[in-house]
């Protein structure tokens, strides 16, 4: 045996576990927020959508998700809060959503189960097979300042069908849907074309032990994938702030594709801000 095989035979352990932790460290399991236009993250889902407003019939579907870094037993529900902001001083009648009265009141609904009406991909709904419902609760006018909303959802499995959650997946938590009624033509909402801004707030995965509930507030992938846009919104100056999912203290700016030159400088800040 030469002097170099036998140094090849003696690093070959070595090697092979050097490869096998760049692997682990190559994909971290990070706890935290996804949400995306048309599919989760994971499943090439997008952060802008662009929509030529001229025609009422067709929809639009963010997905929201989470990673969780520890398995969590017993998953009974999920409690979801999500913010937005137009790039105007008033939120335009096209986002008047739910409440009685309001331009496109039944325009805005939750999917707690996505699976029937999304495609097979790496991402698994929490509740699937599990009989779960959910909806959303409320859709408070201004509550982070003039021109925004804010959502606060909940969906739940019965008592008797709790989920076990693992690390390293992405689990859908449900799926914001927004039709197009009322865009053109008579009786039209106007303001589809404003730029909005939209920030997956908070997430309460919730037990029946309150002690054991686990509270997200930050993007699993950086502060950018708990954010997405519509006409090209830019999300700025974000301070967020939770206790609990209806319990939080958040403010942010959103502005039009004009900004985007600025949006560097910006976003450092917007890190620094974030907790």
């Amino acid at each position: 045996m030469t002097r170099r095989t036998l140094v090849a035979r003696q690093l070959a352990p070595l090697i092979s576990s050097l490869l096998l932790t760049s692997v682990a460290l190559a994909a971290p399991t990070l706890p935290g927020i996804n949400a995306r236009w048309d599919a989760c993250l994971a499943d090439g889902g997008v952060m802008n959508k662009n929509f030529a407003c001229d025609t009422n019939t067709g929809l639009e579907q963010i997905v929201l998700s989470v990673q969780l870094d520890g398995s969590m037993p017993d998953v009974s529900g999920m409690e979801i809060r999500v913010s937005l902001k137009g790039s105007t001083p008033a939120l335009p009648a096209w986002w008047d959503f739910f409440m009685a009265g309001s331009c496109r009141q039944t325009s805005l609904s939750f999917v707690s189960d996505p699976s029937p009406v999304l495609p097979p991909g790496s991402c698994v709904d929490w509740n699937e097979g599990k009989n779960g419902a959910g909806g959303i609760g409320a859709y408070r006018v201004d509550e982070i300042g003039p021109g925004s909303r804010v959502l606060l959802i909940a969906s739940a499995v019965p008592q008797s069908t709790l989920a076990l959650l693992d690390p390293g997946t992405e689990y859908r938590v449900g799926l914001l849907r927004i039709n197009h009624t009322k865009t053109v033509g008579t009786g039209a909402c106007g303001g589809c074309d404003t730029p909005v801004c939209i920030l997956f707030t908070s997430l309460k995965v919730t037990t029946p032990v309150a002690a054991n509930d686990r509270l997200f507030t930050q993007g699993a992938n950086g502060v950018s994938s708990q954010i997405v846009n519509w006409q090209n919104g830019q999300l700025l100056n974000l301070v967020n702030h939770c206790t609990g999912t209806f319990d939080c203290n958040t403010q942010f700016d959103c502005a039009g594709v004009g900004a985007v030159a600025s949006r560097h400088s910006t976003w450092g800040a917007v890190k620094s801000l974030y907790r």
